[in-house]
């Protein structure tokens, strides 16, 4: 059975790293980086006059959910062509959304897919250590608001998403050292490449 996978997490716990290494280590694979869509996004900032601010409230109502609409749109269409599409993004709110999962999980039906979801799991402290070494603009207001930022995160486990009739459908990846990385690479690529999966 094919599948459409999500690689998920707050920011800056290790979701791009990750994704990249899966799906370089896997066989019939399309990698998709929500992050891409960015420039048409700072486009839409541009053009509506407002300041590049991926907090603001003007993102929330005019880009956010576009963004992701528009690359499940692709996950979906490239599941006609491939085995596996895996979606690099933080799903923050969709992964923890009921309804929104199901919807989905009905549209995979429909490509004879299922869903899986890995969540990257990293201490909040590492977090910042990394958000700052990435030096991005898209974390200059999360670091000089950390306080604020970090409040309206949420680094619990979306254990509702698990089905224990489903092999694979929630996965942990820890990845709050080398080591952590290391052993959730080897435990979550054979689970992957797995052939038991009972289908959602």
């Amino acid at each position: 059975m094919k599948k459409l996978i999500l690689v998920t997490s707050p920011p800056a716990c290790g979701k791009t790293y990750v994704s990249k290494q899966l799906a370089k280590s896997l066989k019939h694979i399309v990698y998709l980086d929500k992050d891409t869509l960015i420039c048409l996004s700072k486009q839409i900032f541009k053009i509506a006059g407002e300041p590049y601010n991926r907090s603001s409230q003007f993102f929330e109502e005019n880009i956010r959910d576009y963004e992701y609409e528009a690359i499940v749109a692709l996950a979906l269409e490239a599941l006609d062509y491939s085995d596996m599409v895996l979606i690099n993004a933080p799903f923050s709110r969709e992964i923890r959304d009921i309804n929104y999962i199901m919807n989905l999980k009905n549209k995979l039906k429909q490509k004879d897919a299922h869903l899986v979801v890995i969540w990257v799991e990293t201490s909040i402290e590492v977090c910042r250590q990394r958000m700052i070494e990435r030096n991005s603009d898209r974390d200059i207001w999360k670091l000089a608001n950390w306080d604020e930022y970090i409040a309206g995160c949420n680094f619990d486990i979306p254990t509702t998403l698990d089905d224990p009739d489903v092999s694979d459908d929630l996965l942990i990846f820890k990845n709050s050292s080398q080591e952590e990385f290391n052993e959730s690479m080897r435990f979550i690529l054979e689970r992957l490449e797995a052939e038991d999966v009972v289908p959602v």
